[in-house]
């Protein structure tokens, strides 16, 4: 692999290895990996040997994970990816050794960055954030003016719990207008699921390559070291950050040995590197919510040779195309829950209750019969954060648009506005089959109560008109007494006897 810039075929350079839970190796240069140890005396070319954990050394087997590899999910109209950088998904991560030109510890001390980024959370308290069981509604926040990278476009919405705690999520936006320059993020507070909604990424991480489009995903484990270019211009998106755990496969239950994400569909990137000299390097560390810098003179994306099982969930980076996700749905009556459209959840220690889940709504067939097809209306134990890639989304008529998003906390009811109640019941119960196409709406979902920011409360971007979608709700409710009439009607139908 030749070691130097090559942005301008970064695309078309990209190679992937397939497959999910696999223990991967990927090397640059034939012969760069070991052969029958991790940690030889000498390692093939003079290479440094590093390993990289995602789980401590004495997890269960089934958990160790040896440095995970980013990984993609594109959702597409089309196609639905998952990339993932750093990690190979098994039931959880593991570890991954790397063989770089140098190892990554050669840096000088790392100290506060200035100026300082006032807009990132990562333990939610009274100090910092605030409790409240309103709906609450984001319109697309625009692309600043002044030149922004992703690490300066990054900023926290809402969250719960600690990542010195190891325990709680955090949900951020960003927007970002020019391409890391000379620099390499790394967030040793959790891992990162990023959705792009406005522009292509390349994310060069030390597995490798990757391109995350929107209509994509991208996971970038904890302690991974990654920089973002923007290829298209100016770019958005969505980021959901876990402390603690990891993402992972749901199980599928009683839906059987197939559906959903199908494993042999993830990428995971082959080893790439850069050689030579970087004078005044930049390592930007997000530690506790808080940014650090620390210089070197090389790039971090040295390593000509890898193996583990930490990638997309076990080492490396996934890939995988959402069009090639197999959704569920009802084929006779009612609506089902969303949980049935999980692509990702990161589990607690309660089984069945995920500490976040990514769930997608991708164009499907609605073929329910006598049944409101729209999301019902329910109060939830959960929280649901929701974003929209493209399109529209089927609860919402109005509103609710690409690059936008809502928060419906903990038992606040919530459920389709106004307009859709209406034309749904207008339809009557001899509505056809119907397809959503054209659209693909997410959701984060967390068994925690979040705490929100008090920039995005104050945001010029808040629809403070958000609650005026349902106040148009009218009752329809006929009035009749409970007489022998009404006894023999169900579901607002005669009962034929």
């Amino acid at each position: 692999m030749e070691s130097k810039d090559c942005s301008s075929n970064f695309a078309c350079a990209l190679e992937y290895q397939t497959g999910i839970g696999n223990h991967f190796s990927s090397e640059a240069i034939v012969g760069a990996l070991p052969q029958g140890q991790n940690s030889p005396l000498i390692c093939p070319f003079g290479l440094y040997a590093e390993q990289i954990s995602g789980t401590s050394f004495t997890s269960p087997r089934k958990l160790n994970q040896r440095r995970h590899v980013p990984f993609t999910y594109f959702f597409c109209p089309k196609i639905l990816l998952l990339v993932c950088v750093g990690v190979v998904l098994v039931s959880i991560f593991s570890k991954n050794w790397l063989y770089r030109i140098k190892p990554s510890v050669t840096h000088e001390p790392f100290r506060p960055r200035i100026p300082r980024h006032e807009m990132l959370v990562s333990e939610f308290n009274q100090s910092n954030s605030s409790a409240t069981p309103t709906q609450l509604r984001w319109k697309p926040v625009e692309i600043p003016e002044a030149p922004t990278d992703f690490i300066d476009g990054l900023y926290t919405i809402c969250g719960a719990g600690s990542s010195y705690l190891r325990h709680g999520f955090a949900i951020h936006m960003y927007t970002a207008n020019k391409s890391m320059e000379n620099s390499a993020f790394c967030n040793a507070d959790g891992d990162f699921l990023i959705v792009p909604q406005k522009g292509s990424l390349w994310i060069t991480t030390e597995c490798g390559r990757l391109q995350v489009c929107p209509g994509e995903i991208v996971i970038l484990p904890q302690g991974f070291r990654f920089a973002v270019d923007l290829p298209d211009g100016p770019s958005r998106g969505y980021i959901a950050e876990i402390f603690g755990t990891h993402l992972q496969l749901p199980d599928l239950g009683p839906i059987g040995a197939n559906g959903l994400a199908a494993p042999r569909d993830f990428l995971v990137p082959v080893a790439w590197y850069e050689d030579g000299s970087c004078p005044g390097y930049t390592i930007v560390q997000k530690y506790g919510g808080e940014l650090f810098t620390a210089k070197q003179d090389f790039s971090p994306f040295n390593v000509v040779a890898w193996h583990g099982n930490y990638v997309p969930y076990k080492a490396g980076i996934f890939s995988y195309d959402l069009s090639k996700f197999c959704p569920y749905n009802t084929v006779l009556m009612d609506h089902s829950d969303p949980s049935i459209n999980t692509v990702l959840t990161a589990p607690t220690d309660k089984p069945g209750v995920a500490l976040l889940d990514f769930v997608i709504f991708p164009p499907r067939w609605l073929v329910a019969e006598h049944t409101f097809r729209p999301p019902y209306y329910h109060r939830n134990c959960m929280t649901e954060f929701m974003g929209l890639i493209y399109g529209g989304y089927e609860a919402k008529a109005d509103g609710f648009h690409p690059g936008g998003a809502s928060l419906h906390s903990c038992m606040t009811p919530h459920g389709p506005d106004t307009k859709t109640y209406e034309a749904t019941i207008a339809l009557g119960n001899e509505a056809g089959p119907h397809r959503i196409a054209d659209t693909m709406a997410f959701m984060f979902e967390s068994c925690l109560i979040p705490r929100v920011c008090p920039w995005a409360l104050e945001s010029p971007f808040m629809d403070h008109d958000y609650y005026q979608c349902w106040i148009g709700l009218k009752s329809h409710f006929s009035g009749l007494s409970i007489n022998e009439d009404s006894r023999d009607l169900q579901n607002g139908k005669p009962i034929e006897r």
